[in-house]
């Protein structure tokens, strides 16, 4: 038997208990490959292959959540039978175990956009993945005395999914995706400092067509150096202006995670309750784009079958809707919008982001430099954390240089960007022509997926930043 011959509709209908439940099952497959050294030699040389079953009941408002890596039909009309009854006894009343369940005619439904995969990272060799690996290592080691460690990842994986619902939507989808990583560490023997650089996104082995493993990792170790020679940054409150190369850790934390349905429908986040109140500057426009083909965040379904979309967050400073998935639809009456998202078949489906970015404005980016007398511009974001509550947030600044007169001068080290988001979304006055995407894996709830983030050029008028001081 197949995984297309299993008896959907029975699982289904085992785990139906009230007419308003929804039911789902999500089916993946998945091969994936990592690769990465440690010192001069290959550590890890890693292929695995998962295969499961996740089964979800939501019920009254709650979700109930069960997996297995068994795919035998009797098995999963057994679980879902359990999530049916533990969805009874938390109600403490019953319900009618699926005698109002409607027969089925599943429909497989069809992306509103596609992408084509050239050369399928399943058929690739690993001599072939270790070729991009082996020779950068040596690269990075002869590049300058003063590198005291490099740490250089390849990841990539094929995942198939089969997602049934208890609607009558059957999705089949493939996605791939690639990650090449350079981490290095730099030392003077008083002083160390670390460059980072990663690219990637939704592809096949054809993404090294364009993109040449010394080129990204000489940006990682070219970051390092310049950081190891500049002095700490000044601190205080001053203009900064964000490049758009900078990464999108500002509208990923300062906003981002504060616009996801399950949050803001708690009220644990400061744009709760703000949909039609203007809550950023007139020039601000937030959108999360799962359409975006080729970036990391692009998938053709949700991992709840909902096709991708781009969704307009915050239009001219208006916010217009959050980031939602089924459960925010039953339990707040957000309508979907594609962002029901999980990192494989052991995690129920949670709101998470996908591509997302301030939109690019009409300010040239040379022009937004010119106008800053004295300040600090960032070509490259480092971490951060912000509180979803309150929109507080510091960053981190991995490569940071002065602005004198108009003009960038010199790099500094060791800078921070400490602020409230809805604050600084609101003070932005100048946004510029051009957009920059950064890559990254998402965490939340003990999830990890894959995420892009972009922005134009920005200015900041006035900003805490934390340095020598």
């Amino acid at each position: 038997m197949t995984i297309t011959d299993l008896n959907f509709e029975g699982i289904l209908k085992n785990a139906y208990l009230n007419k308003e439940d929804f039911v789902d099952i999500f089916i993946e497959t998945k091969v994936s490959t990592l690769l990465s050294n440690e010192g001069k030699r290959l550590e890890k040389a890693i292929n695995g292959v998962i295969q499961g079953v996740g089964l979800r009941l939501i019920s009254n408002n709650k979700t109930y959540y069960a997996y297995t890596n068994n795919l035998e039909e009797k098995k999963l009309i057994q679980i879902a039978g359990d999530l049916r009854e533990a969805a009874r006894n938390d109600v403490g009343k019953g319900g009618n175990g699926g005698a109002v369940f409607k027969p089925l005619n599943f429909n497989e439904k069809k992306p509103k956009t596609d992408f084509s995969i050239a050369r399928d990272v399943a058929d690739v060799s690993i001599d072939e993945k270790l070729s991009k690996i082996k020779p950068v290592v040596d690269y990075s080691w002869n590049f300058d005395k003063r590198v005291v460690q490099v740490n250089i990842t390849y990841v990539d994986y094929k995942q198939d999914v089969v997602i049934v619902n208890s609607l009558g939507d059957f999705v089949k989808d493939t996605r791939e995706n690639i990650v090449f990583l350079a981490h290095v560490v730099v030392s003077d023997g008083d002083r160390a400092e670390v460059g980072y650089e990663v690219a990637g996104g939704f592809t096949g082995f054809e993404f090294f067509d364009k993109n040449v493993p010394e080129d990204i990792v000489k940006k990682a170790l070219d970051r390092a150096l310049t950081q190891l020679n500049a002095p700490f940054a000044p601190s205080g409150t001053m203009p900064v202006v964000l490049s758009s190369e900078a990464g999108g850790t500002m509208i990923h934390e300062a906003i981002g995670h504060g616009l996801e349905a399950d949050i803001a429908g708690n009220g644990l986040s400061v744009y709760s309750d703000k949909i039609g109140e203007r809550i950023a500057s007139k020039l601000i426009t937030v959108i999360d784009d799962s359409s975006l083909a080729g970036r990391r965040g692009f998938y053709r379904f949700d991992d709840e079958g909902t096709c991708s979309d781009r969704n307009v967050l915050v239009e001219n400073g208006v916010l217009k809707r959050y980031m939602s998935d089924r459960l925010s639809l039953i339990k707040y009456g957000y309508g979907l919008t594609g962002n029901g998202r999980r990192q494989s078949y052991e995690h129920p489906p949670i709101v998470r982001m996908s591509n997302t970015m301030i939109a690019k404005g009409e300010s040239n980016p040379e022009d937004i430099i010119k106008s800053v007398s004295d300040g600090i511009f960032v070509r490259k974001m480092g971490g951060g954390q912000v509180n979803t509550v309150t929109g507080d947030f510091v960053f981190d600044v991995m490569e940071g240089y002065t602005i004198k007169g108009g003009v960038i001068g010199e790099a500094v080290s060791g800078a921070t960007l400490m602020g409230n988001g809805p604050e600084v979304l609101k003070n932005i006055d100048m946004v510029g022509s051009d957009l920059g995407f950064g890559i990254g894996t998402c965490g939340k709830d003990g999830q990890g997926v894959p995420v892009s983030d972009a922005q134009p050029t920005l200015r900041i008028p006035s900003i805490i930043v934390g340095g020598k001081n």
